[in-house]
């Protein structure tokens, strides 16, 4: 039975279980015997209805783990492929009021893009599978006045991109969710029913389910960038990619630093910030230690899948003994890619070394890490500013509303003081 079936045959129980609750028909404001033998019945029920749910949220979840699911599109296959092919330089082209570049179709998808939302765009809305090719790979920003990149000799197969952090998050199997329009609140299981042998003719205690949930509310992240007329009028697929790539990993940088870390003023709350561990000991990093931090989620019954951080975390625990008075064991890290087991991701963004001595390693499951979005990417062209119009040039401005939630706390383990200096 599906998920959704499990719930609402929940809901139908709980339901009448209220009615009877809540119209009783004995003495005193009691159950009636008839009320009270059906009340324990649905009881019963319940009780069997939220180990199905139970058994079924643990399946569904070892799948989303499995597969790093990400739920994204409209569900409109001719519309998703539609938005796929969106121009973003044609799209900024669009605002600029004396341009006369071929803009009908990305107007078209972008007012589709708002009657489906029930928003009323600043800009034009520039869709998210615009970037879903890109946002975990390399990209290509413009170091200075599109101009700059047109020429009569442009060699664009030998561009040369600014070094940037690596973007790990999406990779490692977080849940993506696309299209938000509301405030959300996931339905989380917090305690279950309890089973227990009893000796012959004895009753089993009563025991409760508890629920709670894991909510996401909106939050912006945003650029600011200046491109020339020229780079606008003159559009080529070589242009286009080096557009959407920049403004891809702009705001996917500011995505993942805050997924990793977040809680500052107006960001969203980070691993680093509702890890149920963020603080366990590797001042000297040990063998020992490091299987603790592995520890801390295998013991909440969590599956964890691979380790985050800094590289210089990295490069530390692979020159440090297994055990100092034997080095033939090995190194802590002995593989490139892999530690104790796991998989292994480098990245630059949030787990900053806090010091040069010491550094951020986070362990976990990074399936229980939820990225949602709101609305799509929008744009806002303003042609006018003066510095850019000096130029004639346009500012733009890119904006994009999400969120980060983690669905349990116990889900990831993190030591903030890795020791480097080994």
């Amino acid at each position: 039975m599906r998920m959704k079936d499990l719930l609402e045959q929940r809901g139908r129980i709980v339901a009448e279980m209220r009615k009877l609750a809540d119209t009783p028909g004995g003495e005193g404001g009691d159950l009636s015997a008839e009320q009270a033998q059906r009340f324990d019945t649905l009881k019963a029920d319940l009780a069997g209805v939220e180990k199905r749910i139970e058994r079924q949220t643990l399946l569904d979840e070892a799948d989303r783990r499995a597969q790093g699911q990400q739920i994204t599109g409209t569900g409109d296959t001719n519309l998703d492929a539609e938005l796929r092919n969106f121009s973003l330089v044609r799209a900024i082209a669009a605002q600029v009021p004396d341009l006369n570049v071929d803009s009908g179709r990305e107007r078209e998808l972008s007012q589709e893009l708002a009657r489906r939302m029930g928003v009323k765009p600043q800009g034009v809305l520039v869709p998210m599978q615009c970037f879903e090719k890109r946002v975990i790979t390399t990209g290509a920003p413009v170091a200075g006045p599109g101009s700059n990149i047109i020429a009569t000799d442009h060699l664009g197969n030998l561009y040369i991109d600014r070094l940037r952090a690596a973007l790990k998050v999406n990779s490692l199997g977080a849940i993506v969710l696309n299209g938000l329009v509301g405030n959300v609140d996931i339905p989380k299981l917090k305690a279950s029913a309890t089973a227990a042998w009893v000796a012959e003719n004895s009753g089993l205690s009563p025991s409760d389910v508890g629920f709670t949930k894991v909510s996401m509310t909106p939050k912006h992240a945003g650029a600011l960038t200046e491109f020339s007329r020229n780079m606008l009028l003159q559009t080529s697929p070589g242009i286009e990619e080096l557009v959407r790539d920049d403004f891809a990993k702009i705001l996917a940088e500011a995505v993942d630093a805050a997924a990793i870390k977040g809680g500052g003023s107006n960001e969203p709350d980070g691993i680093l910030e509702v890890a149920a561990t963020a603080d366990h000991n590797m001042a000297t990093p040990t063998w020992a230690n490091l299987l603790e931090l592995i520890g801390l989620v295998e013991d909440a019954n969590v599956e964890g899948n691979a380790f985050l951080g800094h590289p210089a975390v990295f490069r530390a625990l692979r020159r440090i003994a297994k055990d100092a008075d034997a080095p033939e064991l090995g190194y802590i890290m002995s593989e490139l890619n892999t530690l104790a087991g796991y998989n292994v991701a480098r990245t630059t963004l949030g787990p900053t070394a806090a010091s040069p001595e010491s550094g951020t390693l986070i362990f976990g499951a990074w399936g229980d890490l939820i990225l949602g979005y709101w609305s799509a990417f929008e744009i806002l062209v303003n042609p006018y500013e003066s510095t850019a119009y000096s130029k004639g040039n346009v500012q733009v401005r890119g904006m994009l509303t999400c969120d980060v939630a983690v669905r349990h706390e116990e889900s990831f383990a993190a030591s903030v003081n890795v020791g480097l200096a080994a």
